[in-house]
């Protein structure tokens, strides 16, 4: 099922890849439209943030985690080989026959559509066959084989308007990694079917775009559908991560990762996982060129983030087999990370382990012990742990039975008679003890 794709992020930073004129998408989010609060990683347990990854290149393809956790990433087309067939009958013969007489008919004259003439092209393709997503080709490409491949880095024309008319974006030179999440869905999906050099047109339900949040740059009202004028203006493969030098690497996780607090913010938390997976394999690439002990901190700082980031978004999406994968992963590294065993925490007591929550927030709580956070969700969860406590002693108590007060009178009764027979015998023993002392002194005497 196809996940809305809600981006919030300003276009207008020039990424290292991308060469002069072109504008890159990065991940940076206006604050004005931060309509969801999320975690931020600035602040004390928490991130801005949040398994899944889209590939960046053939051999980063599949989860990040390897977590075993099915997340619903990007949705996108396959490639078509071919344009979509002209709208006809497919009949054999009498297909054949009806076009002769037609032709008698024209009497000569020329046919203003064929089938292989361009008005293929001006027939509106229902992407995904709901109605939301249509795409028109204006002016035809150079054909079915050069269009762009996921993965790759596309440049393209972009001109973004209202149902109205009113222009709220325009950009000459768009650059983006295809099928990362770092444009609006609407774009993902259609700019994979696009051939180099065509002119398009589409026209998106605000459910691909910017979906009921809206958006303040570019201005763009909640639930607004969009007209978007669209040339591809070239692809290419993007870079390879062995080859980037290590600084490169960090400004590119980073930028992916910053797309996926955008995502988390606005609570697209799939789409959250998504750029944070893909950062994250970023940082895990091996490398090809000299690094630094440094550089491997700050990819380690950058890597532990990530995988902070997912585990909050993780939790949110209740996948908590994950997003204690992903805590136990940050704890390898940094046994210490407060976050990192907050979180933990918290997965263990959503799966009902009290005992083993407390004791991870103890800890977290020596380490941090100004923080109110750890504080109050210590005190909850103490709390819970003794109603559980509570419910299993009452739950023990009815599975044995309660005894009937029938039960518990003759106990007593049986008790009571049993005190008299003892007080009986003990005193007849101590008559015969004296009698016996007698006949013994009275012998001697």
């Amino acid at each position: 099922m196809m996940m809305p794709s809600e981006m919030n992020s300003r276009v207008g930073h020039v990424s290292a890849y991308v060469p002069s004129g072109c504008v890159a998408v990065t991940a940076m989010a206006d604050k004005g439209n931060v309509l969801v609060r999320g975690e931020a990683d600035g602040q004390s347990t928490s991130d801005s943030t949040a398994d899944g990854a889209v590939a960046l290149k053939s051999e980063m393809k599949g989860s990040p985690m390897d977590s075993g956790e099915d997340f619903d990433m990007l949705d996108s087309v396959d490639d078509e080989d071919e344009d979509p067939p002209p709208l006809e009958d497919a009949g054999g013969g009498e297909k054949e026959m009806k076009r002769e007489e037609g032709a008698r008919e024209a009497d000569g004259k020329s046919s203003d559509v064929t089938d292989d003439s361009p008005a293929r092209a001006e027939e509106w393709l229902d992407v995904l066959g709901n109605g939301h997503l249509k795409k028109k080709v204006l002016e035809a490409g150079n054909g079915p084989d050069s269009k762009p491949q996921k993965g790759q880095n596309v440049k393209i024309f972009l001109k973004m308007s209202l149902s109205d008319g009113t222009v709220v974006e325009e950009e000459p030179c768009l650059s983006f990694t295809l099928g990362d999440g770092d444009v609006i869905q609407a774009l993902d999906l259609t700019v994979l079917l696009m051939e180099m050099n065509e002119k398009a047109i589409v026209h998106t339900d605000a459910k691909y775009a910017y979906g009921g949040l809206g958006s303040t740059a570019p201005a763009v009202p909640p639930t607004s559908p969009l007209i978007l004028e669209l040339q591809l203006l070239e692809a290419t493969d993007a870079p390879d991560l062995e080859l980037l030098s290590p600084q490169d690497k960090i400004r590119l996780a980073g930028q992916k990762r910053e797309r996926g607090n955008t995502y988390y913010q606005r609570g697209d938390y799939t789409f959250a996982v998504n750029s944070y997976g893909i950062a994250l394999q970023i940082t895990e690439s091996s490398s090809k060129v000299d690094v630094s002990p440094q550089e491997e901190e700050e990819l380690l700082d950058m890597k532990v983030k990530c995988l902070n980031n997912i585990a909050a978004a993780q939790l949110k999406l209740d996948h908590y087999d994950a997003a204690l994968r992903s805590c136990v992963s940050v704890l390898v590294h940094q046994p210490d990370n407060i976050k990192a065993l907050f979180r933990k925490g918290k997965v263990l007591a959503l799966q009902g382990e009290y005992a083993e929550a407390i004791k991870i927030l103890k800890r977290a709580l020596k380490l941090e012990p100004s923080n109110k956070t750890i504080h109050a969700e210590l005190s909850k969860l103490v709390k819970k742990h003794s109603e559980q406590r509570d419910m299993e002693q009452a739950m023990y108590k009815k599975m044995l039975g309660n005894p009937s007060s029938s039960t518990l009178q003759k106990h007593k009764a049986k008790s009571s008679w049993s005190f008299s027979w003892k007080w009986l015998f003990g005193a007849t023993a101590v008559a015969i003890g004296g009698v016996a002392l007698s006949v013994v002194i009275a012998a001697r005497n």
